[in-house]
């Protein structure tokens, strides 16, 4: 559900941007077919290893393949509406349509006016409830660029999930898309027994800057002293819109999600929004105070320049007497959650993340 900014035409795709993009729906595609010693052998028997991490063979070859097409990062064009699309055909390029009960798309009640959302339904019936945002550095993405995702968690999780199409940047600057991730949440809650999920289990997760959003509406929550998610699955969230990490400059550029892609994420978010950078509003590592939040289960990437700041604020939970669950998958890059249709370590990483995030919801 790409957004356009107003008075722009719609983007459409140059003939060589066509062609970039039919090649790597196919390379995509064909990565899981691929032996592993095939693989080797195409990447000239060379590996990666950089802090200790050597790179999984998959995303090696993903990201050679970018880069000989010419591709360096999250963010495809300076152009918003350009990015979001190119972002949207590169999701649809490799997607598997994973098979669940039940999928409806429907809207709730925000500050703004009605946001969408999209509800996934297990075959389990009373089952907990995860509220999902997307990431995209609170600018791209959409429901649809995580729709498999929300699949794979709906059908291996044996959850409900909600995903939610919160307003973007920079036509809605901070704290707009807070606001109606917050108010989805709050939704959710009183209706989760309408949509046939527990309602005493209800969780927020998302990936990136989704996951900068479920931290927030966990704090939110808590400020308001309204009830708090039951859990908060965090995917190598943004923590700190005003730190340098030693992740940001080791990966600075060439593992999928680069510092310009950061730099340009940050300014449509932030530039003009009268909320500073270290605001605990934006970055709940900067909160004076993180106890009595929900139980975290967070989850890093070791090639990620977000690696860092995910592993400071599960750390800061754990000292404000929050039970954490924080796991990094050293042999991969930002996005894994959206890369396992593509096998190797990705598939590995998200099948193990979704039985934890089971596990706990179990328990909560």
């Amino acid at each position: 559900m790409a957004q356009s900014l107003p008075g722009e035409v719609s983007w459409r795709p140059s003939r060589k941007d066509a062609v970039v993009n039919a090649a790597a729906g196919v390379t995509l595609r064909a990565l899981p077919r691929i032996p592993d010693p095939v693989k080797r052998v195409l990447l000239a028997g060379r590996s990666v290893t950089v802090d200790g991490n050597t790179l999984d063979t998959t995303l090696q070859l993903m990201l050679a393949g970018q880069k000989a097409a010419g591709i360096d990062g999250l963010v495809a064009s300076d152009d918003v509406t350009a990015s979001r699309q190119q972002l949207e055909i590169l999701a649809a390029s490799y997607k598997q349509h994973i098979p669940v009960a039940g999928v409806t798309d429907l809207s709730v009640p925000g500050p703004a006016g009605p946001i969408a959302a999209r509800h996934y339904r297990p075959d389990a019936g009373f089952a907990p409830l995860l509220v999902f945002y997307h990431g995209g550095g609170q600018v791209i993405g959409s429901i649809e660029t995580h729709d498999d995702l929300c699949r794979q968690l709906c059908r291996v999780g044996g959850v409900h999930v909600l995903s939610v199409d919160y307003r973007l940047a920079p036509e809605h600057k901070a704290p707009a898309g807070t606001d109606d991730a917050y108010a989805a949440f709050g939704w959710a809650l009183e209706h989760a027994a309408e949509l046939g999920a527990d309602p005493e289990r209800v969780a927020v997760g998302g990936d990136s800057a989704g996951a900068n959003q479920a931290a927030l509406v966990c704090l939110r929550a808590r400020a308001d002293e309204a009830p708090v998610p039951a859990l908060q699955v965090l995917f190598y969230p943004v923590t700190d819109y005003s730190g340098q990490t030693r992740s940001k400059t080791l990966f600075a550029e060439g593992f999928f999600l680069t510092q310009r892609d950061l730099d340009w994420f940050h300014g449509h978010y932030l530039d003009g929004s009268a909320i500073e950078p270290s605001d605990p509003r934006v970055s709940p590592l900067q909160a004076e105070d993180l106890s009595g939040l929900p139980p975290a289960l967070v989850l890093t990437a070791g090639f990620d320049p977000l690696r860092d700041e995910g592993k400071q604020y599960a750390q800061a939970l754990r000292a404000a007497g929050v039970a954490v669950d924080y796991r990094e998958f050293g042999s991969l890059v930002h996005g894994f959650a959206n890369f396992f249709p593509l096998g190797g370590d990705s598939a590995t990483a998200m099948a193990e993340s979704i039985s934890a995030m089971r596990a706990h919801l179990a328990r909560a």
